[in-house]
């Protein structure tokens, strides 16, 4: 190859290199469309770690309502204090990370009982009413079948419609609440939905 052409194609290969890349436009434009579609995303993937959280406590609290319900098929009452939790069974801590467990006596002259759980403050077994964490409750109570007239454990799952550091409502706070024919449903429609 003779030395001229070689300069050529050395040259057309240099100048072609410079050619290429983005321009500054180019790269504010993809800049800016990244951060819009960040600034959309980025509220739902922060809201996922309360969601997570929660659903330590919706888990629990069902776990709660089951045991306490095998608990009366074979002891006829339901366990009613904090100090006796272990009876159920369940190998579930009443302090997490995250949550306060705890259960009630319904309260009511019919068999029933409360199971709750509301966020905690750290290290401490206070509930913390700056949480961005909702409370649960749930409700087991002695109930009657309409069809058949058995006699039945029923239980509901309720969750609070707020954060309790937005004026929600705590679970530890509300006593098992049956309707007219003493089935287990939520404190009330203004701050709890059944879940």
């Amino acid at each position: 190859m003779k030395t001229d052409l070689k300069v050529k194609l050395l040259k057309h290969l240099t100048q072609n290199k410079q050619d290429e890349g983005f321009t500054l436009i180019e790269l504010l434009v993809v800049i800016i469309i990244i951060g819009i579609l960040s600034a959309i995303a980025l509220p739902s993937f922060l809201n996922q770690a309360n969601k997570a959280k929660q659903s330590e406590a919706k888990t629990y609290v069902g776990s709660m309502n089951r045991a306490q319900q095998a608990y009366y098929l074979e002891n006829n009452e339901f366990v009613t204090d904090i100090t006796n939790f272990g009876e159920l069974g369940l190998g579930v801590a009443t302090l997490t990370e995250n949550y306060k467990y705890g259960l009630k006596d319904g309260g009511n002259t019919k068999a029933s009982v409360s199971n709750y759980a509301d966020p905690r403050k750290k290290d401490t077994e206070d509930i913390d009413t700056d949480s961005s964490l909702k409370a649960y409750q749930g409700v087991v109570a002695l109930g009657q079948i309409e069809e058949t007239s058995e006699a039945t454990t029923l239980a509901v799952l309720c969750e609070a419609k707020k954060a309790v550091a937005i004026d929600g409502i705590t679970g530890e706070a509300q006593n098992a609440n049956l309707d007219g024919n003493d089935n287990p449903q939520c404190a009330d429609e203004t701050n709890w939905k059944q879940l």
